[in-house]
């Protein structure tokens, strides 16, 4: 004899254009272009205290992938508008602390290289997370610069593409020689983000950061960060980095929207220390909206 517990059988809920469905609502995976021709873009959400945080910032992102991606998109996204389909997705899967939601968007039709609509379709799913509250590592990662592929400068370089070569190249790249993070260059030579990371630097108190034009991904975290450190007091600058800089640097630290901040030990010779990142990590947890 032996207890069930209720909580064992409960299904896994996704959204589907805003619709809330079970798995077998979802679409079929060999028949959409996200599939078949990474025509599209993704968001990461993290949840805290139950509720997406930063989401004005990824709607903007998801609004400006559309547009770069020819999409034609409904008269009802707003942030209003996702927040509340989020929640929804949230609370049917029973997400109420931490958490992380990711969003996929595709182009709807058929079509091959060429498509025959521009309507969009979206999927989000969503997972619970252990930690509520971002946390910085405790063991800096060591990083280098991965030399096989680079970047272009192209009009889709700043989101976050369905077309991920790149890092999943780099990222093996990684893992073959025990780095915790690879760092990726631009076609001009400068170093523009992590694997999936944007990139950091501090100098003399004052941080530096590639700006947009040097194909960094558009980070939401990247904005949030440099936005809490320019209204408390730090100087933030957008500049092209070269290796020489970050031997340079007093610390490197990394941002993403799920782990929020995460210090770098060392690149190269180069070792680093992590002030400014517990600092600002501290002032990111105090930010963090929480039910009213």
């Amino acid at each position: 004899m032996f207890d069930l517990n209720v909580a064992d059988f409960r299904r896994e809920m996704y959204l589907v254009d805003g619709r809330l469905v079970d798995e077998s609502g979802l679409p079929h995976p060999l028949r959409n272009r996200g599939f078949q021709y990474a025509d599209g873009f993704f968001e990461t959400i993290r949840v805290a205290h139950g509720i997406p945080q930063h989401l004005h910032l990824h709607v903007g992102r998801i609004m400006a992938s559309s547009k770069a991606y020819g999409f034609t998109i409904p008269a009802s996204w707003n942030a209003t508008w996702f927040r509340a389909r989020l929640l929804e997705l949230c609370q049917a899967n029973r997400i109420d602390q931490g958490g992380r939601i990711r969003l996929t968007f595709f182009r709807a039709g058929g079509g091959r290289y060429t498509p025959e609509s521009d309507g969009v379709t979206w999927v989000a799913e969503a997972e619970a997370l252990a930690t509520n509250a971002f946390e910085l590592n405790e063991k800096g990662h060591r990083v280098d610069i991965f030399p096989e592929m680079k970047k272009p400068l192209d009009h889709v370089a700043n989101f976050k593409n369905l077309s991920c070569g790149l890092y999943v190249q780099s990222g093996l790249w990684a893992r073959e020689r025990s780095f915790e993070e690879s760092l990726i260059t631009n076609t001009r030579n400068h170093v523009i983000e992590s694997t999936r990371s944007n990139l950091f630097l501090v100098s003399n108190g004052v941080l530096y950061t590639p700006g947009l034009d040097s194909g960094t991904t558009g980070g939401i975290m990247r904005a949030a960060v440099a936005n809490l450190a320019s209204s408390n007091g730090y100087k933030v600058y957008e500049c092209d980095l070269t290796p020489q800089e970050l031997l340079r640097a007093d610390e490197l630290f990394l941002t993403n929207a799920i782990r929020g901040i995460q210090w770098v030990s060392s690149y190269r010779t180069k070792r680093y220390f992590h002030t400014t990142a517990d600092a600002l990590l501290a002032l990111l947890n105090d930010s963090l909206e929480r039910p009213s």
